[in-house]
């Protein structure tokens, strides 16, 4: 071989990874952006890194964990879920009136009732979202609608029965809260410490729906049939996939996953009204995207749900800890991220094609 053929060669081997590291770097954007802010936030305010602060963002992501496991089965449908959110405030306003303390029977949703026990409340929460989510599923696979128009219609129609829901019983419209310590200690009890700082127990509760659901996406004949819905779905018809029972049991699965949610959002936030939940569905669908779920369809990882976020909350935490800043901008930047990401994950698609 020639010299100059050599040469030509090591050219094009060199443009090759060039190209390479140029689409690494561009299909990454998004992270290494937000690595890049945590990083000049963590030097401008150290308190970032502090023990308490890791603690805290940690809890954080495993709070809104389960709600983006849910939605991200939608977007490997090519879909989402705008009533996520609401779901999660009906079941959050659910789950805190029939776990009232019964010290003070006066300020009690329910009295005649009693506090019911935790294990009792879980699957009811998980079966409302079910059901709503169900509901979502039969709509777009019976009628061919687009689960954006579909879910929210759902999403008006919850939050209806949410306001209707918080004026029930001795509420009048109150905020629902004197929770049971039961209740609570579930939720928010110590589940080890680092230092004096605990760490609640609700992050092993993520910790197990985490492990649960990449079983369910990965090693079930269900997980399969919904990546194949996801990448195309005539060919899954054609290979015997049930088109309709797959979408329902998709968008009910979500709707379990927000019930859990809501149940942990419960009491953590300790004083429930009908805005328990609001925007619940931006954060996680912008967690999904940044993780790497196409909504091209048929694509994503538990663990890129994941990180997506785990790095959404890094972020939105460290904007608290700047000074000066300015909480009205959190929207327009929790926009600006779903726009990129999405922008991002179409590149991704066309690349390929």
């Amino acid at each position: 071989m020639s010299q100059e053929s050599k040469q030509l060669q090591e050219t094009a081997r060199k443009a090759v990874d060039i190209k390479n590291v140029g689409n690494f770097v561009l299909n990454n954007a998004l992270i290494i952006l937000m690595v890049i802010a945590a990083i000049y936030i963590a030097i401008i305010n150290p308190n970032f890194l502090t023990t308490g602060s890791i603690i805290n963002i940690i809890s954080q992501t495993a709070a809104y964990l389960p709600a983006a496991l849910g939605i991200g089965g939608c977007i490997v449908l090519t879909g989402t879920d705008l009533s996520a959110g609401r779901i999660v405030g009906l079941t959050a306003c659910i789950s805190a009136s029939l776990l009232q303390s019964t010290l003070n029977m006066a300020n009690k949703m329910w009295p005649e009732i009693g506090a019911l026990p935790v294990f009792v409340v879980i699957p009811l929460v998980m079966l409302v979202g079910a059901a709503i989510g169900a509901f979502n599923g039969f709509f777009v696979a019976k009628f061919k609608l687009h689960p954006f128009i579909v879910t929210l219609g759902t999403q008006l129609i919850v939050y209806t029965m949410l306001l209707i829901y918080v004026t029930l019983g001795n509420n009048n419209g109150m905020a629902i809260a004197n929770l049971d310590k039961s209740y609570t200690d579930f939720v928010k009890g110590p589940l080890f410490s680092v230092g004096d700082i605990a760490v609640p127990r609700y992050v092993l509760y993520a910790v197990i729906l985490t492990a649960i659901m990449w079983f369910i996406w990965n090693k079930t004949t269900f997980g399969k049939n919904m990546f194949a819905l996801g990448s195309n779905e005539e060919a899954a018809k054609v290979s015997g996939v049930n088109v309709f029972a797959t979408t329902v049991l998709v968008f009910a699965l979500a709707g379990a996953m927000y019930g859990f949610t809501g149940f942990i959002e419960g009491a953590r936030v300790a004083s429930n009204t009908a805005n328990t939940g609001f925007n619940y569905e931006l954060d996680a669908i912008a967690a999904c995207v940044i993780g790497g779920v196409s909504f091209v369809g048929g694509i994503g990882k538990i663990s890129g749900i994941v990180i997506g976020v785990l790095m959404l909350r890094l972020i939105f935490i460290g904007l608290n800890m700047i000074p000066g800043m300015n909480q009205n901008f959190f929207y327009l930047i929790k926009g600006a991220i779903i726009l990129f990401a999405c922008a991002l994950d179409m590149r991704k698609y066309l690349t390929k094609k």
